[in-house]
Parts: structure tokens; sequence; C-alpha cells
């Protein structure tokens, strides 16, 4: 998935500190990164440094991977903006090495969560980076805000050796098949969570809800929880929420269909139950 890069370490603790060569920058226009041309990937420190000068910028600590730090410089000088290329967030998928896929979309997440945060949303001041946790800060009534991540569920609903795969119905959704998926509302356990969504989208129960694995999903900026449930009937009818999904089919375990993002949860839910009993 696409937070695995071992051997190397993610460490998302808030120390700032000054860029050096060999650490990364990242340049946005609005939502969209921008990459070194030359290369494809966030610009090294020094070639950034190389076009334009940096120190008199303001800059972002984000996080580290390894002995690298990544950084945000919230103004884009022309001479980047001539070196680079436009990158949106699903570009990310396929991007090698994976440990810079993975902080390109991280860092992607957390520059949107500081974009949509410049102001308070209790008294409406202008913000400011808090100087101790990764956080905004109001100056005016002191509320803190830390980056939003939103909890969901990835569902594979099994019945004996068959497994339910569904396709979306939005325009420019993946084609891929996928599992039932949805967000936790307020108030709710994730396991009442997986009962309603798969009852909104399929219209089908479910009994022995189990909890395989977890994955951050920066796409969404959400922290994806994965389950196994069983039907809890016999009856296999599926009555789909058709502004939801396009399809939702049955498929016995020797014929589930190949594709899908290798990057992703649901991929390997669906690897898993291909191989046998989960």
């Amino acid at each position: 998935m696409i937070q695995d890069i071992a051997p190397h370490r993610y460490d998302n603790a808030y120390h700032p500190r000054p860029p050096k060569a060999g650490d990364r920058v990242f340049f946005y226009q609005d939502t969209i990164t921008l990459l070194n041309g030359a290369t494809g990937l966030p610009f090294l420190w020094e070639e950034a440094e190389a076009l334009a000068d940096l120190s008199q910028l303001p800059l972002t600590y984000l996080f580290a991977i390894d002995d690298v730090a990544f950084h945000w410089c919230h103004v884009v000088p022309q001479a980047v903006l001539e070196a680079a290329v436009p990158a949106k967030n699903g570009g990310f998928r396929d991007m090698e090495p994976g440990w810079l896929a993975f902080a390109c979309i991280t860092a992607s997440q957390l520059h949107g969560w500081y974009h949509d945060h410049q102001f308070c949303g209790r008294c409406g001041f202008p913000a400011q980076p808090d100087k101790v946790e990764r956080a905004m800060r109001c100056p005016a009534c002191g509320n803190l805000v830390y980056p939003t991540i939103s909890p969901a569920v990835i569902v594979a609903v099994t019945h004996g050796n068959r497994l339910l795969l569904t396709k979306y119905s939005r325009p420019g959704a993946t084609r891929n098949y996928a599992l039932i998926a949805g967000f936790a509302e307020i108030g709710e356990p994730l396991e009442d969570t997986v009962r309603r969504e798969v009852m909104e989208e399929v219209g089908l129960p479910v009994k022995n809800i189990r909890f395989y694995k977890s994955q951050p999903w920066s796409f969404s900026s959400s922290l994806l929880s994965g389950f196994y449930c069983d039907l809890d009937t016999d009856d296999e009818t599926v009555t789909l929420q058709e502004d939801e999904l396009g399809e939702g089919t049955w498929f016995d375990r020797e014929n589930l269909p190949q594709g899908g993002s290798a990057i992703s949860l649901t991929h390997e839910m669906i690897e898993r139950f291909r191989q046998g009993p989960v």
C-alpha cells in the first residue's frame, strides 16, 4: 500500500528545521503540485535555490522521511514556475520511487488543510501556524485547529466462497471493481458504519464484522479501516443505491476480476480473499 515505504521511515513529528541540501521543497498553484520538469519529482532544495533565492520566502516544515525534510514554499518564484510541471494528486499513484509518491500525496493533504484553514472557524480572524504543534492558532480567540482526518471504512462482504464487488456510478469515478466504502457519521462506531453503509449501498444485512487493517488515504484526507463481514441472509439480491453505485456483483473466489491499484487497501483486501478464507 502507498504508506508501505520500508526501509524508509516516515517521521511526522513536528520539529521544524531550516532546509538543507538533499531536502525537498513543494510548490503549489491552488491545489496543483508543481514538480521539477526535468525529473518529475518534487524539487530538491538545492535545485530550487539555483533557480531563485528562497531565503526570504515563507516556508512551512511538513515532515521528514529518513533524514530528508520536506517543506512547503508559500510563494512560487517565476523561475521555478517556468521549470515546473503540474501534477494532479492522482498522478502520484504511479510515481517512482514509492516513498516520494507517499511524500507527495501526504504533503498535498497538509497543504490543502493549511489552505482551507487560513481563517478561524470560530471568530473569522486570520489564523496563524502554531509555533509548537502542527496546528493553526487564532491570535484573537485562541482557537486551535489540528489537521483534519476523516474516519472511513472499506468493507468486504463475503458469503462463503463469494465476494461482493461494486462499481461507482459517479462520472469520472474509477471503472475498476471496488469494495463498499463510506465515511463514519458523528456518534457512530466504525462497526455501525459498516452495517449502515452496506445496507444503504446494496440493501444487505451483515454479521461477523472483523477488523483487518487501516490505511491513511491522503487523496480524501481520510483514515480507512478495512473490515471483512459475512452476509446475514441466504438472499444475495443486491438493491443498489443508484446515485452512488452503478453495479454490485457477487464473484466466486476463483473468478474475481483482476485490476485495481496495488497501493490501496481495497486491492489488498480483494487479493487477500482471492488467496483463501480470511
